[in-house]
């Protein structure tokens, strides 16, 4: 049996020894609660909050961000990507050139198959003539407002994997998501409110789960924070006989003998730890008012299709935009059921136009509601999921499309974003770009700089070597920046 070494010292760990030596990082991740407050047991100085807001690298575009993931792969084929070609050509076999060397999610399905034409009907909208399909009805009223990419490109093809590579830059597990880089990098405005909130919709959650909006090597203080679908934040109220100066009192003496373990270990969730606390205290007074949709006009409610007490997309898009409006920093909603391979619940004839309507009057909604508030100009609405589908037909039940990583769309409107703009172009078939390729690296690293932020100088130390969002790629897409 190892004796146990008698010296203090050898007894510690190395995270308690620089955590006595004044650099704990326990110090450093304390968050607002601590802002004004003395520590008391703890005795030390005066913390930094983590989560205020930070001067960014340069004269921010953006704000805010909020994020619209449409989880699943839309078709962009079937949305955007119009392609005359492809329908004249529907039903023969894909020329093999486009094939070759390339790797599909189902590969005895997508070899060898042809070419799936979309049925949709495709028109021209606004001055920039973008193409919509008759799905988007409200998505193209706002054309001129968004920027559209053409040829987004990812790595990965299978859902889990792809979800967490949009988020975090990364296939691997353990990397911070995009939401909890920003809050790293220029904190939060939201004194009340989490920095990164999440919300969710549709039948279950997204593929992966919270390692999408997770901080991975970061603090978890950084983290995203999932509201519920429904009724977003349960049991905010105080049980009968608890007034609020009890319970102060209660989370006070909490608070010290979490400082005083803080300090001992310097153990970084202690702090979050703490700052839950707090942070939950503080809800019970912001966050009634932040879900109550009772004080929104029905002409408001009326844009957005929003029902209060529905559980739906509209009412994440319309609760987006009054978490914006507190100073929330990074907003993102999920929406599943994207996927249409022809299977059950997947099929492009029945289904997708289904999942199509949930999200279209709110996504549109959500756009011309913050640029009627003067908030568009401020904050950065991202649209898009992991990756595209293919121009090829996948044979299930029914015909559908396979997973496609080489080219899909995405849609920008605001903060920074030159409106009316199409970046991009795919070949006949939609299969591959032709022109301004978009990978995922190059789209993080556009989204970082509209928040004053250098892609290449975001970064955070960890097992010896710095990490950053774009790993150690991504150039800023000149073309969508207004």
């Amino acid at each position: 049996m190892t004796e146990e070494p008698s010296h203090p010292l050898l007894r510690s760990t190395r995270r308690q020894f620089f955590s006595r030596c004044g650099m704990g990082l326990g110090s450093i991740a304390l968050a607002s609660l601590l802002s004004g407050n003395k520590l008391g047991a703890a005795g030390a100085a005066q913390f930094t909050n983590p989560l205020a807001p930070k001067r960014p690298h340069f004269a921010p575009r953006a704000k805010n961000i909020i994020f619209m993931f449409m989880a699943g792969g839309p078709s962009q084929l079937d949305l955007f990507d119009y392609k005359p070609t492809l329908a004249r050509l529907n039903g023969e076999p894909i020329p093999q050139s486009y094939i070759e060397g390339k790797r599909f999610a189902f590969m005895d399905s997508s070899h060898g198959v042809k070419l799936l034409g979309s049925r949709r009907e495709f028109k021209q909208h606004g001055q920039s003539g973008m193409w919509v399909s008759d799905l988007f009805p409200h998505t193209a009223t706002i054309v001129d407002d968004a920027a559209f990419v053409m040829t987004c490109a990812t790595d990965l093809f299978n859902h889990a994997p792809a979800k967490l590579f949009m988020n975090t830059g990364s296939g691997l597990f353990g990397r911070p998501s995009m939401g909890a880089w920003v809050n790293y990098g220029i904190g939060s405005e939201a004194s009340d409110l989490p920095g990164f909130v999440v919300l969710q919709s549709g039948p279950r959650g997204p593929r992966g789960g919270g390692v999408n909006w997770g901080s991975g090597f970061l603090p978890t203080t950084f983290q995203g924070v999932p509201f519920r679908n429904g009724e977003p934040i349960l049991n905010i109220t105080s049980p009968p006989g608890i007034d609020a100066a009890r319970q102060r009192r209660a989370l006070d003496t909490v608070r010290e003998l979490n400082l005083q373990r803080l300090v001992e270990t310097g153990d970084p969730e202690i702090a979050t730890r703490i700052a839950s606390y707090e942070m939950a205290f503080k809800m019970q007074s912001s966050a009634p008012e932040l879900i109550d949709l009772s004080g929104e006009t029905a002409a408001t409610m009326q844009l957005y299709g929003a029902e209060p007490g529905k559980p739906s997309f509209a009412n994440n898009c319309l609760l987006a935009r009054r978490l914006v409006e507190r100073g929330v920093r990074f907003v993102q909603l999920y929406h599943t059921n994207w996927d249409s391979h022809g299977g059950p619940g997947e099929t492009l004839e029945e289904d997708f136009p289904k999942v199509c309507r949930d999200v279209d009057q709110a996504g549109a909604a959500l756009v011309k509601d913050l640029k009627a508030r003067g908030l568009l100009d401020e904050t950065l609405v991202i649209w898009g999921g992991e990756f595209g589908r293919t121009p090829m037909g996948e044979n299930r039940e029914k015909t559908g499309r396979n997973h496609h990583i080489d080219a899909f769309t995405m849609w920008f409107a605001g903060g920074g974003i030159k409106p009316g703009v199409i970046v991009g172009q795919t070949d006949e078939l939609g299969f591959s770009p032709v022109e301004d390729r978009c990978h995922v690296h190059d789209l993080h690293a556009t989204i970082l700089h509209l928040l004053g932020l250098e892609h290449t100088d975001l970064t955070f130390r960890f097992q010896g070597r710095d990490f950053r969002l774009t790993d150690v790629h991504g150039d800023v897409i000149r073309k969508l920046l207004a």
